[in-house]
């Protein structure tokens, strides 16, 4: 099993971060290009990955009172995941996610997991800042 994980500070509360990054209608805005959910019968995901061109079906939880959300592929459980929202005060967050990859055939590496997860959390950053219209400080 291989495991990752990737934290960067928002400045927003951590409702405000936490309704951004559960809201699956904008799921699109933050996660990687190549990855696009959609909402079956919940939490019931299909996840399509445009690299390979697969629909995968996943599970997908929102934790709201707990500011988390755990996700996973249904039949094959090549990998697992979390976005766990902390406050750290003045209306700042902290949000960590976390890969892990049980089936070396699904994970794509190193250098290219740490850029999604980069990548991904900036563009949620950007999500959040143009919903609250703060900079991050």
């Amino acid at each position: 099993m291989t495991e990752y994980e990737r934290s960067r500070t928002m400045p927003a509360s951590p409702e405000n971060v936490f309704d951004r990054a559960a809201d699956i209608g904008g799921m699109d805005a933050w996660l990687p290009d190549a990855l696009h959910v959609d909402a079956g019968d919940l939490p019931a995901v299909t996840v399509h990955e445009d690299r390979t061109g697969e629909d995968t079906s996943a599970l997908l939880r929102a934790r709201p009172e707990q500011m988390r959300l755990e996700w996973g592929t249904r039949e094959q459980g090549g990998y697992t995941g979390w976005l766990q929202v902390a406050g750290i005060g003045s209306g700042t967050s902290e949000v960590t996610v976390h890969l892990s990859f049980f089936d070396a055939g699904h994970d794509p590496g190193d250098q290219a997991v740490g850029d999604a997860l980069d990548t991904s959390l900036r563009r949620l950053e950007e999500q959040v800042r143009q919903r609250t219209g703060r900079t991050a400080g």
